[in-house]
């Protein structure tokens, strides 16, 4: 609840009292759609352009799809009936399968050698420094002013995919198409109809979004990856600390500091209740409740002369034994974007703003599970669970708003959706289904979670599948609201596996010889950066960057830092028969290495050549070897980021996903159905791109690799 400053003390000694509305609270019965306000029947069948929809779920998996359906038939009667009617087929998914190198490839109808997008993670073939995969920054030297401002230059973004967006293609032959929280979809582009930002949207206070601990008992350690933890004293009931926003760029420092608002809690333990006042605004909750979003302004020049807005929601955990609130990442305003994150700009606000019939204000952060927070443990996997239950009722009130707008042009054309819950959630919580992972909790997994899943005596042993159940009612919805003339597919990017093993490719080849330390530079205690002038490259042939990437020290593209001028960071390997011969033979000793701990599992897969699995004009800055793991292994959180550590294998233990895909594509396919009948022949996410340009007439552009997906009368 939103309150003025002045009312701040008055509301907590009334706190039972008041009806705290602006608290999200759980559907009574998702099975039956509750969360999804009905408004109309299905579309008038006569339109100019077919209708047709896509509903994308990212990471659904066909075969625990399957095992979902099998187990609880009532509460997947959705799925049960497409499966019926034109079964689950399996979604050839990108090499390697990650989210924004497969959305990448739906989206531009190329694989990564055409539209460049080849990892989460790129490098800079300078500095070997990790670099963003989907976005390009325009850097500049700012410009010293008095005292300790500057006058920054540069710092634009602009995406690093090529290849036409099919919506843009639509667009150019005149089809309208709406394309909601598309991943990969930042900076936004434009078709003719709106376009919303989605996974890769950065937060406003760093890429992924910081969540913030605030808490009268701080941990021992500091500096957590993705995690603030910011210790409280106490006095007389009162506390006063910040709220730190985006960095501001009229100050000097590297990085510049960050902006801040005062935060200050009251807490009145007599009533239960605490009253946070951020930046003017007072919000009352009790233990265990969460804030809605509320507009946070942050100056970056004196005088408010220059101000950012930022929306942030809270979590009040505990106030006894210690005080403990949780601030969510700070995430642009769609109220007051500070970038768009949609096209037309207006169409956030819109979405945003109720008083113009939208959601309210909504999370705009391409990721908004908090991942971070759960592997920091700022929450634990109930309360993780609950805020991902918030991101889901958002996103299913933003598909009726997104139906709404769709069915009302008499035009017709397309409609995308996209859920990110399955995915996230399944990456954090793996470990509480699978009684084979190494960090597999009984009693965590034997607890109740029917409070989450609103499904009776139900455990966190099943929440992988409850994650299935969640989906079913969304597709039910929307299927009726669409009506059975417009075309359906549902597809996801790819599908799911376990991660009990950590691997680092730069351990392997510091071992094996292929990147050589400096004199002295030892890994043998702390992990060792290889972009911190530790690497000696004049005799490194190979090194590691990106969760799949493998790259030879190549004479002619890598390059030496001028920055350095005592050493030469040239590439040594050349080009042409000796860059062959190392390939081959990197290749064939990753695809015979074995885990002793495993019984000599085979932890490689395989080891593809980006130029024999790519095509397309960015295939020079493609990794040379994508590393294809086995089902349980995955590269190391350190190794992709260009880091050598102490132990080649080691147990997934915690701090990381403990499930995943970032694996050889073969074990983790997507998921495709659709209400009309598929061609029984095998299938690729480019191959639905082609698909959606077909239902319009569309030949594909010059480069796509696909083949229609659907059965039409003819075929």
């Amino acid at each position: 609840m939103e309150l003025p400053r002045w009312t701040a003390w008055p509301a907590l000694g009334l706190i039972f009292a008041l009806a705290i509305t602006a608290v999200p609270r759980p559907v009574s019965d998702p099975y039956k759609g509750a969360a999804l306000v009905r408004r109309g029947g299905a579309p008038a069948t006569k339109t100019t352009f077919p209708r047709v929809a896509v509903l994308g779920i990212d990471g659904l998996d066909p075969k625990i799809l399957q095992e979902a359906i099998e187990r609880f038939p009532e509460r997947t009667r959705n799925f049960a009936r497409l499966a019926e009617e034109q079964g689950i087929h399996s979604l050839g998914t990108s090499t390697p399968p990650q989210s924004p190198v497969a959305w990448s490839n739906f989206i531009t109808g190329l694989d990564p050698g055409g539209h460049g997008v080849f990892d989460f993670i790129h490098r800079d073939p300078m500095k070997r420094t990790p670099a963003p995969g989907t976005a390009r920054i325009a850097e500049s030297d700012p410009i010293g002013l008095w005292a300790d401002w500057q006058l920054p230059r540069g710092g634009e973004s602009e995406s690093n995919r090529s290849g036409k967006a099919f919506w843009t293609i639509l667009a150019e032959h005149g089809v309208p198409a709406d394309v909601w929280r598309m991943p990969a979809n930042f900076p936004v582009e434009p078709g003719q109809g709106l376009s919303f930002s989605g996974m890769m949207t950065p937060a406003l206070d760093s890429a992924y979004g910081e969540c913030t601990l605030y808490t009268t008992d701080p941990p021992p350690a500091a500096g957590l990856t993705g995690a603030r933890v910011i210790g409280l004293t106490e006095y007389d009931g009162r506390v006063d600390s910040y709220l730190s926003g985006p960095p501001n760029a009229f100050k000097q420092g590297d990085p510049p500091p960050a902006t801040r608002v005062p935060l200050t809690i009251h807490v009145d333990r007599e009533s239960g209740a605490a009253a946070v006042d951020v930046d003017g605004r007072v919000l009352v909750l009790r233990p265990g409740e969460w804030s809605d979003f509320v507009q946070v302004s942050f100056s970056l020049l004196p005088a408010h002369a220059f101000d950012i807005s930022g929306v942030v929601r809270f979590y009040l955990r505990s106030i006894e034994p210690e005080l403990e609130l949780y601030a969510s990442p700070v995430n642009i305003d769609p109220l007051d974007p500070v970038t768009p994150v949609s096209l037309p700009e207006e169409a956030s606000v819109e979405l945003a703003d109720k008083r113009r019939g939208g959601i309210g204000i909504y999370y705009t952060q391409g990721m908004p599970e908090d991942v971070n927070a759960l592997k920091n443990r700022v929450l634990d996997e109930p309360e993780f669970m609950a805020q991902s239950k918030l991101v889901h009722l958002e996103g299913v009130r933003m598909l009726d708003h997104a139906l709404d707008h769709y069915l009302a042009k008499p035009e017709g054309g397309l409609v995308f959706f996209y859920f990110s819950g399955v995915d996230l959630c399944s990456h954090m919580m793996w470990r509480v289904a699978d009684e084979q992972h190494p960090h597999h909790d009984p009693v965590l997994a034997a607890e109740d979670s029917s409070d989450w899943s609103e499904r009776a005596r139900s455990t966190w042993k099943d929440v992988i599948i409850d994650l299935y159940l969640q989906m079913d009612p969304v597709l039910g919805h929307m299927r009726e609201r669409l009506g059975e003339d417009t075309t359906l597919i549902v597809l996801s990017d790819h599908g799911f596996a376990p991660y009990g093993r950590e691997f680092n490719l730069n351990t392997w080849l510091w071992q094996q010889g292929y990147l050589v330390l400096k004199e002295g530079v030892e890994p043998a205690h702390s992990r060792v950066d290889i972009f911190a002038g530790t690497v000696d490259w004049s005799r490194t042939r190979a090194y590691g960057m990106g969760f799949n990437g493998l790259y030879l020290n190549l004479a002619g593209r890598e390059l030496d830092n001028p920055d350095t001028p005592e050493e030469d960071e040239s590439g040594i390997v050349q080009p042409g028969p000796q860059a062959d011969a190392l390939l081959a033979e990197l290749k064939h000793e990753l695809e015979a290495l074995t885990d002793p701990d495993r019984n000599g599992r085979q932890v490689v897969v395989r080891a593809d050549l980006a130029r024999e699995v790519y095509r397309g004009e960015r295939l020079a800055e493609a990794p040379d070897i994508v590393v294809g793991y086995n089902t349980d292994y995955g590269n190391s959180d350190e190794a992709s980021l260009g880091r050598v550590s102490p132990q080649l294998l080691r147990d997934n233990m915690g701090g990381t996903f403990n499930g995943h895909h970032l694996m050889v594509p073969d074990v983790v396919p997507g998921t495709l159905l659709s209400n009309r009948p598929v061609d029984p022949g095998a299938h690729r996410l480019e191959d639905v791109t082609v698909e959606v340009l077909r239902q319009y007439g569309i030949a594909p552009e010059q480069g796509m690799q696909g083949h229609p997906v659907l059965l039409h009368a003819g075929d």
